[in-house]
């Protein structure tokens, strides 16, 4: 054999082999594909039996939350920092109001280190603040009615078909109290909404202190015999 045959055998066995290892890795990658593809399918079929599946048995199901008796507004949030001896300690106040818009409301004030302890505060500082709101038959009030809390006073007037025309903490009260028909005024620059809301409690306790009073015979001038 000579010299130049052994060449080109050499060379076609050189090919041979590169088709080889081609052919191959051409098989491997679809295999590979394959395998995605079957990988991606079982998936899909999975999440849907899990979409189409009915509720286990025994899984625990979320309590449904009742509501409650009243209904709370939170109408001012303060961070509040007391100095002490190692530094300032941050705490929260909140003003909580609370009415089941039936004539029953109440104002609360609540004092804790995080917002949470600050609400449960104010809402049971409210309910022992409830008070009773006598209304006419139309939810209205039966006469104009003034009152003053601290430094914020709070007029009270009744209007036949205006709604509830009111502003700040003086509209939550009463909605929340059920008052409707009425007309109001903060004859005050004060802007505190505590003050302001607790000035319309009173004016409403003082609206049940007349209406009681004027019930009694001795306020009408009858005597009985």
């Amino acid at each position: 054999m000579t010299e130049q045959e052994t060449i080109q055998d050499t060379d076609v066995a050189e090919i041979i082999d590169d088709t080889a290892v081609e052919t191959a890795e051409a098989v491997v990658a679809d295999s590979a594909v394959s395998a995605t593809t079957a990988r991606s399918s079982s998936h899909s079929a999975a999440r849907g039996s899990l979409r189409g599946r009915a509720p286990r048995s025994g899984s625990r199901a979320r309590p449904t939350r009742e509501r409650g008796e009243f209904e709370q507004v939170t109408i001012d949030v303060r961070r509040v920092a007391r100095v002490m001896a190692g530094g300032r300690r941050f705490s929260f106040s909140l003003v909580i109001i609370i009415g089941d818009k039936k004539g029953r409301v109440g104002v609360g004030l609540g004092k804790g280190v995080d917002t949470a302890l600050a609400i449960d505060k104010a809402t049971r500082d409210a309910k022992k603040h409830l008070i009773t709101v006598l209304r006419t038959p139309s939810n209205s009030i039966q006469h104009k009615v003034i009152a003053k809390y601290a430094s914020s006073e709070v007029e009270i007037i009744p209007s036949q078909g205006r709604g509830l025309v009111a502003g700040s903490a003086v509209r939550t009260v009463l909605d929340l109290a059920g008052v409707t028909d009425v007309v109001t005024k903060i004859h005050t620059r004060s802007k505190n909404k505590l003050t302001i809301a607790r000035a319309t409690v009173a004016a409403l306790e003082k609206l049940r202190r007349l209406s009681v009073s004027e019930s009694r015979p001795e306020a009408s001038g009858l005597r009985l015999k």
